[in-house]
C-alpha cells in the first residue's frame, strides 16, 4: 500500500511536469483521438474481465515517454487503472540506483537489450495487462531518429511485443498511436546545447482506433490457441502479429503526414 502511493505520487508528480511543458513550454501541441484511448480505459466492464489496454508508437526521443503523457486528463496520473506501465531499457534509464528506483516508481519495466523475450520485464508487461491495466510499449526498441537511420522509416517492432499480446489471457486493446515534434524537443545526439529540452517547438500526437486491426490479432491468436500452442507456429504467430500492428501504424503515420 505504502509503495503504491509512492508510484502514485511518483507518476502523477511526473505527469504535472509534462502537462506544464506541454502547456507553457510548447509552441503548439495538436491532439487528436484521446478520447479513443479514454474510452478504452474508463471501460469498467474491460477491466472486469481482465483485458487490458495496449498503445503501440514510434519512438522519435528519449523524452517520448513521459512527455506525451502530459496531454492526459490529470486524474489518471493518481489512478493505477487509468495511468500507463511501460518497458524501459537498462542501459538508458536504469544506470544507477537511484534512477532504478525512481523509474520503478513511475512504472517502468527494466528490460534489458538483447535479453530475448522471454524476460521479467515481458512477464511483467502480461501480467499487468492480465489485470486489465494499460501498457504502452516502442515496439522499434530504440530511439529513430536521423543520426542513427539515415535511411529514414521505422526500424523492425520487435516480437516481445506479440509474445505479451499472445501470453495474456484475454487479448488487449490495441491502439496505434503516432507522434511528432518530440525529436525537435530533444534532438540526437544530446550534446551541448542539446542536454535539456528545447523550448517552442510544436508536438502532435494522434491515435487510431483500428477494429480491423484488433479483429485480425484476436484470429491469429485464437487459431494460435486452438491448434494447442503448436511451438512450431509460435513464432511465425509472434511474427504475424507484430507486422500486422506495424502495418497499422505505417497506416496511420501516412494519415497523419497527408494531413499536414
Amino acid at each position: 500500500m505504502i509503495y503504491q502511493r509512492i508510484s502514485s505520487c511518483t507518476v502523477g508528480a511526473v505527469g504535472l511536469l509534462c502537462k506544464a511543458f506541454l502547456r507553457w513550454g510548447c509552441k503548439d501541441v495538436k491532439v487528436e483521438g484521446l478520447d479513443v484511448l479514454m474510452k478504452a480505459l474508463e471501460d469498467s466492464s474491460r477491466r472486469g474481465e481482465g483485458r487490458g489496454v495496449l498503445t503501440v508508437c514510434n519512438h522519435i526521443s528519449v523524452l517520448d515517454d513521459p512527455i506525451i503523457w502530459g496531454i492526459m486528463p490529470t486524474n489518471t496520473y493518481f489512478n493505477p487503472n487509468l495511468s500507463r506501465w511501460t518497458l524501459g531499457a537498462s542501459d538508458i534509464i536504469f544506470t544507477n540506483p537511484v534512477y532504478g528506483v525512481f523509474f520503478r516508481a513511475g512504472q517502468v519495466f527494466e528490460i534489458f537489450r538483447g535479453g530475448g523475450i522471454h524476460q521479467a520485464a515481458v512477464d511483467d508487461a502480461i501480467k499487468t495487462l492480465d489485470k486489465g491495466r494499460w501498457i504502452h510499449i516502442f515496439p522499434e526498441g530504440k530511439i529513430n531518429q536521423p543520426c542513427f537511420n539515415p535511411v529514414g522509416g521505422l526500424f523492425p517492432f520487435k516480437w516481445g511485443m506479440g509474445r505479451v499480446i499472445m501470453e495474456a489471457r484475454s487479448t488487449p486493446h490495441i491502439i496505434p498511436m503516432w507522434i511528432k515534434g518530440t525529436d525537435q524537443v530533444m534532438p540526437e545526439p544530446r550534446q551541448f546545447p542539446n542536454k535539456f529540452p528545447l523550448p517552442g517547438k510544436r508536438l502532435s500526437i494522434t491515435f487510431s482506433e483500428d477494429p480491423k486491426l484488433n479483429d485480425a490479432v484476436r484470429d491469429m491468436k485464437a487459431r494460435w490457441l486452438a491448434r494447442g500452442r503448436l511451438e512450431s507456429e509460435t513464432a511465425d504467430t509472434r511474427s504475424r502479429i507484430t507486422a500486422r500492428i506495424k502495418d497499422s501504424v505505417v497506416a496511420l503515420r501516412d494519415r497523419v503526414e497527408s494531413a499536414v
